[in-house]
């Protein structure tokens, strides 16, 4: 039973299962932000626990396939480096898992702050659907609601 599990998972099974299985997760946020449903799975550790379940299992059988870990250190050496690891599929799932949870927490992130600072959810759903596309620009046109709604800058929180 678990070898078939084991085999069932390929890095492409993988794929496929993060990118639709965060998509409840992100429709929670974008429609119903202020629901008991965001804030007990979405905002909460949960899908992170589940993200960090998927990325040991990932690093579980990349090291059973022989994957040189040591090579993720050349990551700051040059970006001839980062594209050779780009190239082996693990590092690619492994870094398509990270910047699918750090986006998701960018989201909660917004949704908790919009919420303690009262700013109406439409204005939060489109850095919320920019956060889920492209994370940092999305975290960024959220930052200038922000400024604009609380009419303050605070470079701290």
């Amino acid at each position: 039973m678990i070898e078939q599990i084991y085999n069932y998972f390929t890095v492409d099974t993988v794929y496929y299962w993060v990118n639709f299985g965060v998509l409840p997760f992100w429709l929670i946020l974008i429609f119903f932000p202020h629901s008991h449903l965001a804030r007990v799975f979405v905002t909460s550790i949960f899908p992170f626990f589940i993200l960090s379940g998927v990325y040991t299992f990932v690093l579980y059988k990349s090291y059973l396939n022989s994957y040189d870990f040591s090579a993720n250190f050349g990551l700051y050496l040059g970006i001839e480096t980062i594209s050779d690891l780009f190239s082996n599929q693990f590092f690619l799932i492994m870094f398509w898992i990270h910047f699918i949870s750090i986006n998701l927490f960018t989201g909660g992130w917004i949704v908790k702050d919009s919420q303690k600072l009262q700013i109406n959810k439409s204005l939060v759903f489109i850095p919320l659907i920019i956060t889920y596309f492209i994370g940092p620009l999305g975290l960024f046109v959220y930052w200038l609601i922000r400024i604009f709604y609380t009419k303050s800058i605070n470079l701290y929180d």
